[in-house]
């Protein structure tokens, strides 16, 4: 059985974008079914649809701690806030050259087969 980072490899393989390949990996286990989750993911890839601000591997990994720990009442929102947050920390803290490290769609994969490719004509990314 494939691990979850495989099964978003190979989303993203497949030509998904990076946002729907996270989040799709891990919906399954939180009772979504993973067409679900690729259309609610699929706005966000490109950095939010092609803008180049945060990273769609980040947005979906967000997406999923939300499924996975999520709050389901207005009190709960600072633990979640709070978990999101030391994700985000902890991406940006991975080693350069190893991971991504920071959080914008643009800056974090540069020169890779990633979404991040070069702006079309109107400036924005070309995402899958």
């Amino acid at each position: 059985m494939p691990t979850l980072a495989e099964t978003a490899v190979s989303r993203f393989d497949d030509h998904f974008n990076c946002s729907q390949s996270v989040f799709a990996a891990f919906a399954p286990q939180y009772g979504v079914q993973e067409a679900l989750a690729l259309k609610i993911a699929s706005p966000f890839g490109g950095g939010m649809a092609r803008q180049g601000h945060v990273c769609g591997a980040v947005s979906g990994a967000l997406m999923a701690l939300g499924l996975a720990r999520g709050a389901t009442t207005p009190a709960g929102k600072e633990k979640a806030y709070q978990l999101g947050e030391e994700f985000i920390q902890r991406f940006e803290a991975w080693p350069a050259g190893s991971a991504p490290g920071r959080t914008l769609c643009w800056t974090t994969w540069p020169g890779s087969r990633s979404c991040s490719g070069p702006a079309n004509s109107t400036g924005r990314l070309k995402a899958r």
